[in-house]
């Protein structure tokens, strides 16, 4: 029986199929993800958009000419190198010798297949005199040709050969190990042993235990777990936060430590630059002592913040801690809207009264925040201040204007283009081409809204207490789009209008004997005539005429009457015999058209009962498309004059209560917008039923003054009652009572048989 044998590559060939497999798996997708990135796209990209963000400061401090950075070099060489290794290993493989090959004894004595014997043995000489070790020859290609030989000659060794590959019978399995001999060789243990020691006791644990603890103090969104406590606490204490506040509790982030975040820094030189930006600023409360907030860390981050706001300028010491942390804040804000929601669940599944959830007005300022942040703009300041060229100034020569009463983005959208440039008058050509290609940039959102409750029988029914799904059409489009849109149908509606009166004119200068010369006039629809009722005073005009004629015409007149008298009854008949074919077909007509009404009910039936199971079909098909595929979080660059990071447009979508000021459904972060996107928000239904007056809200996270709002009505009904019969609940029943009769009738069918034989 065969056994089984272990060996370690001695020759070393082995050990390069596996090194080579090993460093394929680490240069491949090494390279994918650690290559640099090809710096000649993204400035071809920057110089495509340069007309529309070269104002932006992310824009301006991209274009700068960034310091030797050896990181990228060092990158390059060391995947190079990598490359150079595995390609080597490649070229080493494939110039190995194949040591396992098929036996075949034909081979060693070089003789064809199907030699006769006779050809063998005259080879076999010829051979065994060549390598016979007696003459000189080589012992162990003598021991070969004499087992080829063997195989071909011996009756045994040949049935061995053929059966098992080997003319001495069935071998030992045997199993290469891809390891060098020289590695558990007794005379390197001591050294295998402390290499072995040193990477998986000291180095490995070194490294996973750092990776852990850093890992630990962050959340899934890389937010500090002790800044989601810090939040966490604040919200709760200040169920109602205004601005003021909110940037309070914002700035106490542990992100701004430099005890927590080894890239926030703390000079000597902030302990007199800092009072200097508060005395500036002003309204800043420094008695209030509440720990982190009125910590220097949290104060220094709070007056930076203000006076970003305010658009001031700061020292030159301090603009690189304030880009720091303004490239915090959307990610820390974000963070704040998701403790706001977790309190606000928590809130809905305790019936603690002490517990209060945080207000609506909360959740909105942290979205607020957000975009004055992106704009370096304060609370009430006018959206149009985003506009490049526009200051303080120049606004109260737009706000203020006599004519034309402009106070958002969409004011000045909605003005045409002769107005738009006489209202801008203060601005150069160049400069006035540069706001309309920054304003035709803003994006312009759409949103169709359909509720429904899915996994109902009426899904467009919605009763007590069910799951209501407000489906949300997002479409972007630009301001420049909406331009196009606006004059394209302006033209359209003011070239008809000046046919119009190009006519009325040309009517005026014809003379009178053109007019006169015209043919009738059509009546106009309005004033066709009638046909005339039939009115029951017509009946006795012809007995006045029968009356006269008698007088006049004596007793013939009197045949001539009596005959027409028959002619009326005979028209009286055929009138009354037409009325009832009329009624017959008119009854008749009345039965077709229920039928037809009855059909047509049938067939809209349908067709809701299968829109209804496409629209479950595309929704399912919807969650299948969410989890599979990932899309790309890059949809369009903000423009943001005083921001120090390129970011993308994203958008906050929620539903609300404005009139009792409560949240319905909690935010989506849409994240993914460039032209399209469906998103679903699902909220339970009202406890009763009625009337109910919600508002959809699209927030942006980066622009002021663009937020959409959209009512959204529910009609809510009583629940169903629960059936207590169901017919599909009675089919087991029916089987049974149906099994029970045929059992019935088997057994008298049986005993009628043994009677009949009883008989007999």
């Amino acid at each position: 029986m065969a056994g089984q044998q272990f060996q370690y590559d001695d020759s070393g060939n082995t050990f390069f199929y596996f090194l080579t497999s090993f460093v394929g798996l680490i240069v491949i997708p090494a390279t994918y993800y650690l290559w640099p990135r090809d710096q000649n796209a993204e400035q071809i990209r920057l110089k495509n958009i340069r007309k529309v963000y070269g104002r932006c400061m992310w824009y301006r401090l991209r274009l700068l000419k960034p310091q030797p950075n050896i990181i990228p070099t060092v990158k390059k060489i060391v995947l190079l190198a990598g490359w150079a290794l595995f390609l080597f290993l490649a070229y080493k493989v494939s110039k190995t010798d194949r040591e396992y090959q098929e036996y075949n004894p034909y081979e060693v004595l070089n003789l064809d297949p199907g030699a006769t014997v006779a050809e063998i043995k005259k080879q076999y000489r010829l051979l065994s005199l060549k390598y016979h070790p007696d003459k000189g020859g080589d012992e162990v290609m003598f021991m070969r040709i004499a087992k080829a030989y063997a195989a071909l000659t011996d009756e045994e060794s040949r049935k061995n050969w053929e059966e098992f590959g080997n003319p001495d019978g069935p071998q030992a399995t045997s199993f290469g190990i891809a390891l060098p001999a020289w590695i558990v060789d007794q005379k390197n243990s001591i050294l295998v042993l402390l290499v072995y020691g040193l990477a998986f006791m000291v180095i490995l644990p070194v490294v996973v235990g750092s990776w852990w603890y850093r890992s630990i103090r962050y959340s899934g969104d890389q937010i500090l777990i002790r800044t989601t406590q810090i939040y966490t606490y604040f919200v709760y204490k200040t169920r109602n936060m205004d601005m003021k506040r909110l940037i309070m509790v914002l700035a106490g982030a542990s992100e701004f430590d430099p005890q927590y975040n080894k890239d926030a820094t703390s000079r000597p030189t902030d302990n007199i630059l800092i009072p200097q930006l508060i005395r500036e600023i002003g309204s800043i409360n420094l008695k209030k002592n509440e720990p982190p907030l009125t910590c220097p860390y949290s104060l220094k981050a709070r007056v930076l913040l203000l006076s970003h706001l305010a658009r001031m300028k700061i020292p030159e010491t301090l603009e690189e801690d304030q880009q720091f942390m303004l490239k915090k804040c959307p990610a820390l804000l974000q963070e704040m809207v998701n403790v706001i929601c977790q309190l606000i669940i928590m809130a809905r599944s305790r019936e603690e009264r002490e517990f209060r959830a945080p207000t609506l007005a909360s959740l909105e300022n942290c979205m607020k925040l957000s975009q004055m942040a992106v704009q370096g703009l304060q609370q009430f300041k006018s959206p149009l201040l985003q506009l490049p060229h526009i200051e303080e100034d120049n606004l109260r020569r737009v706000a203020n204007h006599k004519k034309y009463k402009i106070k958002t983005i969409q004011d000045l959208v909605s003005l045409k283009e002769s107005d738009r440039h006489s209202l801008l008058h203060f601005l150069e050509d160049d400069k006035y081409e540069e706001v309309m290609a920054v304003l035709g940039s803003f994006p312009y959102v759409t949103m169709d809204i359909k509720s429904q409750v899915l996994d109902d029988e009426d899904s467009n029914n919605i009763t007590v207490g069910s799951l209501v799904t407000v489906l949300v059409k997002l479409t972007r489009q630009t301001m420049a789009e909406v331009f196009e849109k606006e004059q394209s149908i302006c033209a359209a509606e003011e070239q008809p209008a000046e046919d119009g009166q190009n006519d009325t004119n040309k009517n005026k200068a014809k003379g009178g004997w053109q007019q006169k010369s015209k043919g009738p006039k059509k009546m106009p629809k309005s004033k066709k005539k009638k046909p005339l009722k039939k009115k029951p005073t017509a009946v006795p005009l012809p007995q006045a005429k029968q009356q006269k004629q008698k007088q006049a015409n004596g007793v013939v007149g009197t045949d001539a009457a009596v005959k027409e008298e028959e002619d009326d009854i005979s028209d009286k008949g055929s009138d009354s015999e037409e009325e009832e074919t009329n009624r017959d077909s008119q009854s008749e007509k009345d039965d077709g058209s229920d039928r037809e009404s009855d059909r047509e009910q049938d067939e809209k039936q349908n067709k809701d009962d299968e829109a209804e199971w496409q629209e479950l079909q595309q929704s399912i098909q919807r969650k299948e498309r969410a989890l599979l595929e990932t899309k790309s979080k890059i949809t369009h660059p903000v423009y943001s004059l005083y921001f120090p990071e390129e970011k993308q447009e994203w958008w906050w979508l929620y539903i609300a209560d404005r009139k009792e000021q409560t949240l319905i459904s909690m935010p989506y972060h849409v994240c993914t917008l460039k032209d399209t996107e469906e998103v679903e928000l699902k909220f339970p239904a009202p406890g009763k039923p009625g009337n109910y007056q919600y508002t959809v809200f699209l927030r942006s996270d980066s622009y002021m003054g663009l937020d959409q709002i959209k009512p959204l009505k529910l009609e809510v009904h009583e629940a169903k009652p629960v059936p207590e019969n169901h017919p599909q609940w009675d089919t087991a029943i029916e089987g049974d009572e149906d099994q029970e009769d045929s059992e019935g009738f088997e057994d008298s069918f049986e005993e009628e048989e043994e009677e009949e034989e009883g008989d007999d």
